[in-house]
């Protein structure tokens, strides 16, 4: 699989190279995770003590809340966000989060959806790129 294209959609043009950190459920950016450290904190999360910092964050989708873009917009202005989203279903949540990182701390974190089977193909610990006009790479 090393090489392989695939096509997302890009909601937040940005490009990212990193290790894929692939969620095995549904996470809360709103309690679900700290915004400081970027651990996974809901103890129900299968990935509960998983940092999100610096990884390519990968996941269907999210359970959504109106405080997620302020808790994004602070663990990437901490340096502890993801250095993407990859997700199936859209969240309007996320990519508000990551444009006000945009604006106020000029870091830019790319979101791009790809279709549930391009999903399955992902890989936890495998290396991506992810290019501003949504190509992903699977190194």
């Amino acid at each position: 699989m090393t090489g392989t294209a695939l096509q997302g959609r890009v909601l937040h043009a940005g490009t990212a190279t990193g290790e894929v950190l692939l969620l095995d459920a549904p996470l809360s950016f709103w309690g679900g995770f700290d915004p400081r450290t970027g651990t996974i904190l809901d103890q129900q999360h299968p990935q509960a003590g998983e940092s999100i910092g610096g990884k390519i964050l990968a996941l269907r989708e999210t359970r959504g809340s109106a405080g997620t873009p302020a808790a994004i917009a602070e663990a990437i202005r901490r340096g502890c966000g993801p250095l993407a989203f990859l997700m199936v279903r859209p969240d309007v949540n996320v990519v508000t989060g990551v444009k006000v990182a945009a604006h106020l701390y000029g870091q830019t974190v790319p979101v791009v959806t790809i279709p549930d089977a391009e999903f399955e193909r992902l890989q936890d610990g495998r290396e991506l790129e992810i290019l501003a006009d949504g190509i992903i790479t699977i190194r």
